[in-house]
């Protein structure tokens, strides 16, 4: 329940911050571009980028990867599926001042670090984009917060390419995807500081 929990909360937190027309987070920012030029959707594109992930998991880890984790493909698809329901969820969020579209988007921070806080808390499966991360920082002996912020950036750079190759313009990506690529990662340290547990 609470790994489910988090992978909703993480969908939410991705969908606040996309809504807020100020980029989306950089977590989703290669499959959001890609979706912008093309047919399948938000969480579809979610979903492949996020199965090419795992492959990279199983790659960096070969025996290491815990059996267990090959499930995180249908993890991949929950969270493809949690995305595309929040994004309609919250079709009614239109933004107009930009003060609201900076709180809409701190907010989607907040969710979105808080959502991956509880589904490493959870510690029965983990979403791919985080499971990588994590793979990363358990062979360079490095935090998982700093790991992350490198991992978001690095996303968020791989996206800009796509978006000039394809419109010859950076389109889906703001100012808000440079925020969330360091806040989220700073927001993620802070919950796991907390060591909050759930049920204590």
């Amino acid at each position: 329940m609470i790994f489910g929990a988090g992978l909703f909360f993480m969908a939410l937190g991705i969908s606040l911050i996309t809504k807020s027309n100020l980029g989306t987070s950089p977590i989703s920012s290669v499959p959001f571009v890609l979706s912008l030029k093309f047919n399948p959707s938000f969480g579809l594109f979610t979903f492949i980028i996020s199965s090419f992930f795992i492959l990279l998991e199983i790659i960096l880890l070969r025996k290491e990867f815990p059996k267990k984790q090959y499930l995180q493909i249908f993890v991949t698809l929950l969270l493809g599926l949690f995305i595309d329901f929040s994004i309609a969820l919250l079709s009614f969020v239109k933004p107009v001042l930009y003060i609201q579209k900076i709180l809409l988007l701190l907010t989607g921070c907040t969710v979105l670090a808080f959502g991956i806080h509880i589904q490493l808390r959870a510690d029965v499966l983990i979403n791919s984009g985080e499971g990588l991360v994590r793979a990363i920082a358990q062979k360079t002996g490095k935090p998982f917060g700093n790991i992350k912020i490198i991992f978001d950036l690095t996303l968020a750079g791989s996206a800009c390419i796509i978006s000039l190759f394809e419109f010859g313009m950076i389109k889906g990506l703001r100012e808000g995807t440079l925020i969330s690529a360091i806040l989220v990662g700073f927001l993620t340290k802070f919950f796991d500081n907390t060591r909050y547990r759930w049920g204590q």
